[in-house]
């Protein structure tokens, strides 16, 4: 399949037309409108600073179903000692600019660039993205960060400064939009660590056609303190 090069327009390619390696198109921008127009087409941006905007539709893709959570007996004792407090929407920049300086392995660097930074900050005070976050001792131990729309949250980076704070902080977030009747978190792609959690792939066709019924609720925008 081709890759796709965008023009000014606010529009995609259908995501079935994505390359083996789920790479659809390069170019456009980082606008909020472009931004959300791409989620709700199970399209996501990941690039590193270096490189041109890149943008992605995976197959399989991973999610998780809030029903299927699986929290290990350890990790069920640290949730209910609350080690860590938790909070939404607290700290959302300090929670991307740390998750900007998690150095993963076999990556160079980060993707979470300064442009990335102030379009998810936009996001968020737009209301449509949202951070989790711990705390120990008034510090920030962990969190994470996606976008939400419709009974859908897209997760997209998570950090930890103490052991355990990130996955606190996912327990805790998958039981909220339990509560709210969310229908699954875009995990993006496959992980093992997300998928001790009960994450899973499905065909991108299943995950389209549930985002697109997911998308018909609406959303929870605004502050999730």
């Amino acid at each position: 399949m081709p890759v796709f090069f965008l023009s000014e327009n606010k529009v995609f390619p259908p995501p079935e037309l994505a390359r083996k390696d789920g790479l659809l198109a390069v170019g456009g921008d980082l606008s909020e409108e472009r931004l959300i127009l791409a989620y709700r087409m199970g399209i996501f941006p990941w690039f590193s600073d270096d490189s041109p905007i890149l943008w992605w539709s995976p197959d399989p893709r991973l999610v998780l179903f809030p029903d299927e959570l699986h929290i290990s007996e350890r990790l069920k004792r640290i949730v209910k000692k609350n080690f860590f407090e938790v909070s939404f929407d607290k700290a959302f920049k300090d929670v991307i600019e740390s998750c900007a300086k998690v150095h993963r392995k076999r990556q160079a660097g980060t993707w979470i660039g300064k442009e990335m930074i102030d379009a998810y900050c936009k996001l968020h005070y737009s209301g449509f993205a949202h951070s989790i976050e711990c705390w120990q001792e008034g510090n920030l131990a962990g969190g994470l960060y996606g976008v939400s729309l419709g009974k859908v949250f897209f997760g997209e980076s998570m950090f930890t400064k103490i052991s355990n704070a990130s996955k606190v902080a996912f327990i805790k977030l998958v039981q909220k939009i339990k509560e709210w009747d969310f229908t699954l978190i875009d995990c993006q792609v496959t992980t093992r660590h997300l998928m001790s959690f009960g994450a899973r792939d499905i065909p991108r066709r299943k995950f389209l056609k549930i985002l697109n019924h997911a998308l018909k609720s609406p959303t929870y925008c605004g502050s999730w303190l």
